[in-house]
């Protein structure tokens, strides 16, 4: 008789064993080390600059390139890849080994670019550079639109961006959120480079002009500190009603 014979004519012991075999089996379901699986896709790290105004060989040479140059030698990277764009945008994805841990992963890549940011174009410096972790794919994508073509293309973009965009950004799970197409109210301005070379100016110095008279002033408050203690104050009643 062998071992398979035994169980055939034990109906009753191979049911018991049968049944202790599948409670184990439920029991280990629930306590399986699924967190402890290696990770399989490599950690990615994002950098994104916008360089208003700025062709996509400008981007390439001023920001891009200064950038990889000073991110490239990080402790576990596999490779870089970049992009630059005509609307000035300069995109830069650092691939580091899967055993690396993203968030020191970001702060090194963060650190590199702090060292440089200073050799940046001053519009690349008041906008910022972003670092963040990247994922591998686009997991979902919302569409937002107007039944009856009350609301343009610009209003959804900043409704998007400004009741929309950070909500999403808080749930839990969610790395990044990206608006495709985005569209803002600004003015846009044509300059005659002749007529501004009669009067001796640069399109820099239209720039700063456009920032100086584009600040929100606080207006303060009368009396306070470190105003002197002897002020006098009048209040006149009755002048300003009809």
């Amino acid at each position: 008789m062998n071992f398979v014979d035994f169980f055939i004519k034990r109906p009753v012991f191979s049911s018991v064993c049968s049944f202790l075999i599948l409670l184990v089996g439920l029991v280990s379901l629930f306590n399986l080390p699924l967190d402890r699986f290696p990770e399989i896709s490599p950690t990615r790290v994002q950098v994104q600059s916008t360089y208003d105004g700025a062709s996509a060989e400008v981007v390439e040479n001023a920001v891009t390139n200064v950038l990889e140059r000073q991110i490239n030698g990080i402790e576990g990277l596999r490779y870089i890849s970049s992009s630059s764009s005509n609307s000035g945008t300069s995109s830069i994805t650092v691939t580091f080994d899967s055993s690396r841990n993203p968030d020191l992963a970001a702060v090194d890549v963060q650190n590199q670019v702090s060292v440089v940011q200073s050799q940046l174009p001053d519009v690349v410096q008041r906008t910022g550079v972003q670092v963040r972790r990247q994922g591998d794919n686009l997991l979902l994508g919302i569409g937002l639109f107007s039944d009856d073509d009350r609301y343009d293309p610009v209003f959804l973009s900043n409704y998007t961006d400004q009741y929309l965009l950070d909500a999403i950004k808080r749930l839990d799970g969610v790395g990044n959120v990206r608006i495709f197409g985005e569209r803002r109210y600004a003015m846009r301005l044509w300059l005659d480079p002749n007529k501004l070379a009669s009067r001796g100016l640069t399109t820099q110095d239209v720039v700063n002009a456009l920032s100086e008279q584009n600040l929100q002033v606080g207006a303060g408050k009368i009396g306070a500190e470190p105003a002197p203690k002897d002020n006098n104050f009048s209040s006149i009643y009755g002048q300003l009603v009809n």
